[in-house]
């Protein structure tokens, strides 16, 4: 009980403070990466609570289990690349899965993708036609109790 306690907090948190309510996520079923455009209701459903790194306390994290991905999938998913190109791609860049999986995202939707450390709460990763979204790949982190605080303390 106080664990789903911690984690509306957190996602109220998040959501109070985020430059959008728009989502493109991403995962890997059967060998394919796919990824869903969706809306703050249906991130609240696929995040779960986990142990934050560094003494940050509780993280809220895109980590969807295999029920999650299959409904992900009837939620308009896309196929984007194979599994198999995703992971050579990510091994021959200095950029890590999420950051690939944005750039093959952006490609996607026609755009040219930068690398920038823009905040969550002053923009999305993208913004395809005309819509900020934010863009997370499974295993992704969305905030951790410590920099929420930090966020609500400014």
């Amino acid at each position: 009980m106080a664990n789903e306690i911690i984690k509306k907090m957190l996602q109220d948190g998040y959501n109070k403070v985020a430059f959008t309510d728009k989502y493109i996520l991403g995962w890997t079923l059967k060998h394919v990466i796919y990824f869903t455009i969706c809306d703050r209701e249906l991130v609240d459903w696929v995040t779960c609570l986990d142990k934050a790194s560094r003494g940050a306390g509780y993280a809220l994290r895109f980590k969807p289990n295999t029920e999650q991905k299959y409904m992900l999938m009837a939620n308009g998913a896309q196929a984007l690349c194979s599994e198999k190109m995703f992971n050579e791609l990510v091994a021959e860049s200095k950029y890590n899965r999420g950051e690939i999986f944005e750039k093959l995202v952006t490609e996607y939707a026609g755009q040219e993708w930068e690398k920038d450390n823009i905040p969550f709460t002053m923009a999305g990763d993208i913004e395809w036609n005309g819509i900020p979204y934010q863009i997370k790949f499974e295993k992704a982190t969305f905030t951790n109790e410590k920099s929420l605080m930090n966020l609500m303390n400014n």
